[in-house]
C-alpha cells in the first residue's frame, strides 16, 4: 500500500499510531503495509516542521532507551 493512495481516515489512524509511544513501526507495517520510511515520509508531509522534528527526537530517545534495556 502506498502512502499516496491512503484515504484521510487511514492517514489519521497511521499518524495516531506513529505518535503513540506504544506502537512500533513493525506493528504499523503489519496493520497497514507501510514500512518505517513510508511512515516517516507521511509524518513529514502531514505534520508541521516543528512537530515532525519533535516526533523524530522522541523516537531517537525511545530507541536509545530500548537499546539500554534489552
Amino acid at each position: 500500500m502506498s502512502r499516496k493512495g491512503l484515504d484521510p481516515a487511514t492517514r489519521s489512524e497511521i499518524i495516531a499510531m506513529a505518535l503513540s509511544d506504544h506502537v512500533s513501526f513493525a506493528a504499523i507495517r503489519s496493520q497497514t503495509g507501510l514500512g518505517q520510511d513510508a511512515v516517516q515520509a507521511l509524518m513529514r508531509a502531514e505534520l508541521s516542521p516543528g512537530s515532525y522534528h519533535a516526533w523524530r527526537k522522541r523516537l531517537r530517545a525511545f530507541a536509545a532507551r530500548r537499546a539500554v534495556h534489552e
